[in-house]
């Protein structure tokens, strides 16, 4: 493989056909398909039947250019009602993929069609938003093709991060309703320190495969690959361990930052980095490992240059993987933040709730249940303020936000649509309302929003 020519892969099979990967000139590019559908994987040995989306081709996902217009057509063909979130992506809001807000499910052996500007471009990702599916593995990456990253020639590899249990979801939400010891976190975290965990996962996957049989992925000797890394997580949050290998973080939540050289990188639920390696031809082999905070388990997958030799990979690191807070974030710096302007309005929101009873809730000005509201135009700031002992990643439907505060540290952070609120902090964003409709807004958490952890952003007067 030459060092100029484009790759773009994920677990067994391509994001998308050879022909996806080249930069077309016409922007409409035809009807896609996605399906809905069930697949086996194999996680410690055992067959496991889960969810997938996957396009008549067998590729996983989609992948698209910067320019391109969304047009797709999304089959269901489950046995149960489903749905699609295209995140990240700010579509008309009826098109957004939220049941019963921005439109109804899909119904078993039905189809739905989605066409608008593939905007903004970067690392996206899709999932359901219908029930507790998205633990049942019901995700793909959804790739928009930055103009410059074609350009580059970079190799590119995608990596879509789950968590994986035996049990059933709602089994699962259960029993954290009714823990079994009371005063106690589920695993025996006490209360007054922070939960890291809600559910004790079997294992962790990258492209749907354990350190037990990890997908190795061939690499030039020397150059550079593009990691483009999604946490499509029910509920983990990890951290990105390149080892003794630094790596140089281009875009978080796929808007570009002034890069950043690291070598740990954090990755809260639902967020996307996409951070540059360089291979220096001494013929190691790159581990790309996604540690789970506050457990020994762990997943990735492996860069192998020509004659690399790799060995064995534990499922379980020695010591437990770090918190994942905001010491990072506060360094990121948006390329393209947004303009200047003051704030037209900012709006009070409380983050609440307890593993007592597993009740989580999203005040709104002090009122559980109310939503956010904005006129079309404004500038909006969101006051995040943590009360509780758990970090929640929260994420906006349809906007993209910039971070300019955390902790009363002022700062023109990263453009984003998912941010880590930890416990006891306060974090503020600011957007420009300009996308009208009924967006969701809550802790992607998948276990927190469906106890409570959840409202909408609602535009007044609009049509």
């Amino acid at each position: 493989m030459s060092p100029s020519r484009r790759s773009l892969l994920v677990g067994a099979a391509s994001l998308a056909a050879a022909g996806a990967l080249s930069s077309r000139g016409a922007r409409a590019a035809g009807q896609k398909t996605l399906r809905l559908q069930t697949r086996q994987i194999e996680v410690g040995g055992k067959a496991a039947t889960r969810y997938g989306v996957v396009q008549p081709s067998g590729a996983v996902g989609l992948v698209l250019d910067e320019g391109d217009i969304f047009d797709v057509r999304v089959e269901n063909t489950l046995k149960v009602t489903s749905g699609l979130h295209w995140h990240g992506l700010n579509p008309p809001w009826q098109q957004d993929g939220v049941p019963y807000i921005s439109g109804p499910p899909i119904a078993a052996g039905q189809s739905a069609d989605y066409k608008f500007p593939a905007v903004p471009a970067g690392t996206r990702w899709m999932h359901s938003h219908f029930g507790l599916q998205e633990q049942n593995l019901l995700a793909a990456p959804l790739i928009i093709r930055e103009t410059a990253a074609i350009k580059s020639g970079h190799q590119e590899i995608v990596v879509l991060f789950e968590d994986f249990s035996w049990t059933k979801p709602t089994t699962i939400l259960d029993k954290l309703w009714r823990p079994a010891s009371g005063g106690m976190a589920p695993g025996g975290m006490a209360m007054s320190t922070p939960d890291y965990n809600d559910v004790d996962y079997d294992a962790y996957l990258a492209n749907d495969r354990t350190l037990a049989d990890p997908q190795v992925i061939d690499v030039e000797s020397t150059g550079d690959v593009r990691l483009r890394l999604i946490n499509g997580s029910a509920s983990t949050n990890f951290t990105i361990d390149l080892g003794a290998n630094e790596g140089t973080l281009l875009s978080v939540d796929g808007n570009p930052v002034e890069p950043l050289k690291a070598s740990l990188f954090p990755l809260a639920t639902a967020q996307r980095a996409d951070i540059l390696v360089r291979l220096l031809g001494d013929g190691r082999a790159v581990m790309v490992l996604a540690r789970g905070e506050g457990r020994r388990l762990q997943a990735g997958v492996v860069l192998r240059p020509p004659r690399a030799a790799i060995g064995k990979i534990p499922l379980e690191d020695v010591v437990e993987g770090p918190a994942v807070g905001l010491k990072q974030e506060v360094l990121l710096r948006a390329i393209r933040p947004l303009p200047v302007r003051r704030v037209d309005r900012s709006v009070p929101i409380g983050l609440t709730g307890s593993m007592m009873g597993y009740s989580w809730s999203l005040p709104v000005h002090d009122m559980t249940g109310a939503p956010v509201t904005v006129v079309r135009g404004e500038r909006v700031e969101l006051v995040m303020q943590n009360e509780t002992m758990m970090a929640h990643p929260m994420h906006l439907h349809g906007h993209s936000f910039q971070v300019t505060e955390i902790n009363d540290r002022k700062l023109a952070g990263a453009i984003r649509d998912t941010i880590l609120v930890p416990p006891h902090a306060t974090v503020k964003v600011v957007f420009d309302a300009d996308n009208p409709g009924i967006w969701a807004y809550h802790c992607h958490n998948l276990y927190h929003m469906a106890a409570g952890m959840f409202t909408t952003l609602v535009y007044r007067g609009f049509t």
